[in-house]
């Protein structure tokens, strides 16, 4: 993985906890955004710990950057698979990581987490998760989400789904994992994956987060709504 953050001590700190682990390594460290790209094409990092707010190119630019062009493919060289973005951020409700998270990232981290929040955060996104903490990542959302459409008139994208693939966007939105879903729905955990990369395809969306962004923005989910139990 890749640690992006303008100050030395924070990059310092954020090394030693994950290198403490056996299945976590650091390949490299970069003090703002356009070395984090620079270093994520030459090491190929599964995660990318990007600090929203740092000199030169921001978090926010770097992000979009690396999600919106597949590694290696401006170069003629193979394509490789984006890697996961952990936003970094001290504030929880900040627009600069709505925008991050509409870019792609697959969620975020406040500074003042436990070591042990660090590490699972990390692993949760290496196995394809999203860091969606209900409370939140749901407060973020509803402030920043800007409804495009009426809620009466859902995109022409949602129609598309399927009854079930509509209620495990639901769940998605409720921050509930492959695995809490599966229980939920009393199904296989691969179905549920399948489910997701279904979502995914017809919302012509590359993450969980940005589907929660979708489904937000499209008016499916609406801020003070009253989400399935």
């Amino acid at each position: 993985m890749l640690i992006a953050d303008d100050q030395a001590l924070v990059r310092a700190g954020f090394r030693l906890i994950l290198e403490a682990q056996p299945d976590i390594m650091v390949v490299a460290e970069a003090g703002d955004g356009e070395a984090a790209v620079r270093l994520a094409r030459h090491h190929h990092p599964d995660v990318v710990l990007m600090d929203v707010r740092m000199p030169g190119l921001d978090g926010l630019e770097a992000t979009r950057r690396l999600l919106s062009t597949p590694d290696d493919a401006d170069r003629g060289g193979p394509v490789r698979p984006a890697p996961r973005v952990i936003i970094l951020t001290t504030f929880d409700l900040d627009e600069y990581v709505y925008a991050a998270l509409q870019a792609g990232a697959s969620g975020f981290l406040l500074k003042d987490g436990s070591p042990e929040h660090l590490v699972a955060a990390v692993r949760t996104v290496t196995v394809g998760d999203a860091l969606l903490a209900p409370t939140i990542t749901r407060r973020l959302v509803e402030r920043y989400a800007r409804p495009a459409v009426s809620s009466e008139r859902p995109p022409e994208a949602l129609a598309e789904l399927t009854g079930r693939e509509t209620e495990v966007l639901m769940l998605v939105t409720r921050g509930m994992s492959n695995a809490e879903i599966a229980a939920e729905l009393v199904v296989s955990e691969a179905t549920v994956k399948t489910h997701v990369a279904g979502i995914l395809a017809k919302l012509g969306v590359r993450s969980r987060v940005q589907a929660v962004v979708f489904a937000y923005e499209s008016g499916l989910v609406t801020a003070g709504m009253s989400l399935p139990t």
